[in-house]
């Protein structure tokens, strides 16, 4: 297995599309610590030379999803039974019913003393099926550990339950080993209830405003100064997840939101009334926090001033109820540079989504004129497709960064050219796109000027892999390079029988 190249990795409990907004993040200027702290674990393996690299600490915005790893959603009828749920979370009705089914049978078997004492914790402990952080709560993003029977409980609530309804966890659950703790002492059962990331525990996860009212402060330091300063140059927008130039010295900024809306921005900072492009009724996306799908990334050609072509990357469902992201080329209208020509769209590539997470979405040209992009693994935890996963798979695009030369045409008819030097190009068992692999959902990258003066290592191309479980990375993409997933999350390894395979 090659190490990941030029990796820096930050050891937080993440998860996919987590994302610090501007104002809640405090920049400080950090010193490199281990991988066991809360800071900046960096590791050099094939270079002398380590850099100091600015943290980011403050508050992210929580990872909302469900133990189907869909995001959740505003169910469309009331919820009876979980009630707390039903303007967002992970039940419909029929889920809800099934729910207040399991809890009324369990209470059959409870005398009336009991219910008034363990009623509500019972329901609770059920319905946490139902929370918006389900498979946090179930531990179900881990795919090495099997799936908890119970949602994980903090320590303080959990001793509560024991202390007045331990006779009542037979009812709840068939795990010898959790009834034994159980019986055994508060302790032992409490730390099998323990949630390694405690902020997602039951019921701290409702209270928790980083996770429910995604807040947070920017602050002074002794002297007075503000660790980040910070203008406000857009706002009325649904999860705008880009923002964009096209590098015609016009000086407009083009900002996309997930719906599938991109909107232009003048130097003034206003905004035109019309849309730059409309295409929500395409897109496949929700209103939910949490939902990777939607309108994910674009790109304008390089030589856009003079082509009007830029290209855009999304979700859409295909007449066969089939989940894909689809990457296309589009013009503006020569009538109106501020609008797009809808029917002008040309598509370059589709891929089937085998889960509703991890779409990737980034579009980019370097230096070298081609086109850049950059594919999730397809989904679920663990990258669970096939025998080395998606993403350790050269024959499969997903979990990928694919390099494309979008003005030319394959001989066998694909709508764009494979640049000769790809890494891949001879190798029979691998698809000629691929630039680079071992990726698990690289979400957002830049491309480096270089230095003003010199211009040193202008072209190097930056970009964020979110983790698993414990890991963020930040990678400098290299021809050819293997960035790790599954096989290693971070420089740690992650499956084992991948991790220690020389032929990887």
């Amino acid at each position: 297995m090659n190490e990941p190249y030029y990796k820096v990795v930050q050891d937080f409990y993440t998860s996919d599309l987590k994302k610090p907004t501007l104002k809640e993040v405090n920049v400080l200027l950090c010193p490199g610590r281990s991988s066991g702290g809360s800071g900046v674990s960096f590791s050099c393996p094939h270079v002398f030379l380590c850099l100091s690299i600015l943290c980011l600490i403050g508050s992210l915005l929580g990872h909302p999803q469900c133990l189907d790893y869909r995001p959740p959603f505003q169910p469309p009828f009331h919820l009876e039974f979980c009630s707390a749920y039903e303007h967002f979370g992970c039940c419909d009705q029929e889920r809800d019913n099934s729910i207040a089914a399991k809890y009324w049978d369990i209470m059959d078997y409870i005398d009336p003393r009991g219910h008034k004492l363990c009623g509500r914790y019972i329901k609770d402990i059920l319905c946490q099926e139902c929370s918006p952080y389900a498979a946090h709560l179930y531990d179900a993003e881990n795919p090495r550990t099997p799936l908890r029977n119970l949602p994980g409980l903090c320590f303080d609530y959990c001793s509560e339950f024991h202390f007045n309804c331990r006779s009542a966890i037979s009812l709840l659950t068939s795990d010898k080993h959790i009834q034994e703790c159980c019986e055994t002492n508060k302790t032992c059962f409490c730390n099998l209830l323990h949630l390694h990331d405690e902020d997602y525990c039951f019921p701290n996860v409702l209270k928790n405003t980083a996770l429910n009212r995604n807040l947070g402060s920017v602050v002074e330091d002794r002297k007075g100064c503000l660790q980040l300063c910070l203008t406000e140059i857009a706002n009325g927008l649904r999860n705008p997840v880009l923002m964009v130039h096209a590098n015609d010295h016009t000086h407009r900024m083009f900002v996309a939101e997930q719906v599938g809306m991109i909107w232009v921005y003048l130097p003034d900072g206003s905004r035109l009334e019309e849309p730059f492009l409309d295409i929500k009724s395409i897109v496949l996306a929700t209103p939910w926090i949490g939902d990777e799908r939607g309108f994910l990334g674009m790109a304008f050609h390089p030589k856009y001033k003079y082509n009007r072509k830029f290209y855009v990357y999304y979700s859409y469902m295909d007449k066969n109820q089939v989940e894909k992201i689809r990457i296309s080329e589009l013009k503006v209208l020569a009538s109106d540079v501020n609008k797009a020509d809808p029917y002008s769209e040309r598509n370059l590539l589709e891929l089937e989504e085998p889960a509703a997470n991890h779409n990737g979405g980034q579009l980019l040209f370097g230096v070298d004129g081609y086109m850049y992009l950059f594919t999730g693994d397809g989904g679920k935890a663990g990258d669970p497709f096939g025998k080395f996963g998606n993403a350790q798979n050269k024959s499969t695009l997903l979990g990928k960064v694919l390099r494309i030369d979008v003005d030319g045409k394959s001989p066998d008819g694909k709508p764009y050219r494979i640049p000769p030097d790809n890494p891949f190009v001879s190798d029979l068992k691998a698809r000629p796109e691929v630039y680079a692999y071992g990726v698990r959902n690289m979400w957002r990258c830049a491309v480096d000027r270089g230095d003003p003066v010199t211009k040193k290592g202008r072209g190097r191309i930056f970009c964020g892999d979110v983790g698993q479980n414990r890991f963020e990375e930040i990678n400098i993409i290299v021809k050819g390079g293997n960035y790790g997933w599954r096989a290693k999350e971070g420089f740690e390894c992650y499956d084992t029988k991948l991790c220690h395979n020389s032929s990887l």
